[in-house]
């Protein structure tokens, strides 16, 4: 039976309890997942898994011999400009077939899903990962996205699951055991707004610890974000965002405490890190994007995506419930922008509009 998220419209209202031009425009935007917009969003992962070029390589070179073809290199995740936006239009398709059993293009996804994620193109990865300068490589955000397909394949009940999930394992184990060897070793957190920052990362791993049972990892992403995050106080949220960032550094912390701490603990923890989050007049405008050609810029629509997902999970705090119509009106700025969005920001924005639209829920 079709899963059907559809989201209440409320007016994003300024000083006055008047509506600027734009935020009238955003209010008559609706925010749902249908059976139609799921063939919308799956429409630019098809488009872009198997299309090679443009392609912003990762490698580091050591020799003249390591110099290859994006789809040399990464027989799975060669599409969609890099690898880590390849990782997660794959995750975004599992996702879609688990939510919306019977799409018109669920063949073609599955052909798609078949064709890449093999043992032998894994085992390719894998091998990639274990070259002696690729230590770093895709360290953290992309290690985030492949425990997330990871976890995604495992909830999923499907003969084709099964077997991509087993394919899968090889690259699964390696990445887990870097999140291993690399958490006990970074003694301070990154708190940027970009791929680097630690609590997107930590936060994404931790759903995958607990999807997959892995007792180990999770115990060791507790122990660290305790170290990192448990004594901050008074979050800048103010300063944000900054030009590029496609993550709000404040709300992807709390995303993780929410996660690691117990709830009472979390919601004393929170009125010390974000006080401003509690008041019923809260307000935070969404990003602004002047150039959605331009693929920094284009960040910001992804930007007002992930605090969406941040603060709906908030949301589900006692007290907190306002923040839902904050979430609500950074979606409506952005979700307009996806499917007809240029290739700068249509190759990985989807994924973040269908994440922060699972947060959403109903």
């Amino acid at each position: 039976m079709k899963r059907i998220f559809a989201i209440v419209l409320f007016a994003f209202a300024l000083p006055g309890g008047f509506l600027s031009p734009v935020a009238q425009a955003e209010s008559k935007v609706g925010i749902a997942l249908t059976a139609e917009q799921a063939e919308r969003l799956a429409a630019l992962p098809l488009e872009c898994l198997q299309r090679e070029f443009p392609n912003k390589p990762g490698e580091t070179l050591a020799a003249p011999a390591d110099i290859g073809s994006p789809r040399g290199l990464h027989p799975a995740f060669y599409g969609c400009f890099d690898w880590h936006s390849s990782v997660h239009g794959h995750w975004l398709l599992v996702r879609l077939l688990k939510t919306f059993p019977g799409l018109r293009v669920e063949k073609e996804i599955r052909g798609q899903l078949a064709a890449n994620i093999t043992a032998a193109h894994i085992l390719d990865e894998v091998r990639y990962f274990r070259r002696a300068e690729e230590t770093s490589f895709e360290r953290t955000y992309g290690w985030a996205w492949l425990l997330m397909l990871a976890a995604e394949l495992h909830a999923w009940d499907d003969p084709l699951a099964r077997e991509l999930e087993g394919n899968l394992r090889p690259l699964t184990d390696l990445v887990v055991g870097r999140w291993l060897e690399f958490l006990p070793k970074l003694v301070y957190p990154v708190r940027v707004g970009e791929h680097a920052n630690t609590a997107f990362a930590m936060a994404f791993a931790w759903d995958y610890a607990v999807a997959a049972g892995d007792g180990k990892l999770k115990s060791l992403l507790e122990k660290r974000a305790r170290d990192f995050y448990l004594d901050d106080r008074g979050c800048p949220l103010e300063w944000e965002p900054s030009g590029y960032d496609f993550l709000s550094p404040c709300l992807e912390e709390a995303d993780l405490m929410r996660r690691v701490l117990p709830a009472k603990e979390f919601a004393a923890w929170l009125k010390k890190f974000l006080p401003q989050l509690s008041a019923r007049r809260f307000a935070l405008a969404p990003g602004i994007v002047s150039d959605r050609r331009d693929g920094k810029l284009v960040h910001l629509d992804g930007l007002n995506f992930s605090r969406a997902w941040c603060l709906y999970g908030i949301a589900a705090l006692e007290g907190y419930g306002h923040l839902r119509t904050v979430a609500d009106a950074h979606m409506r700025h952005s979700l307009p922008a996806v499917a007809g969005d240029s290739y700068e920001g249509g190759h990985w924005l989807a994924t973040f509009a269908l994440y922060a639209l699972a947060a959403r829920g109903e």
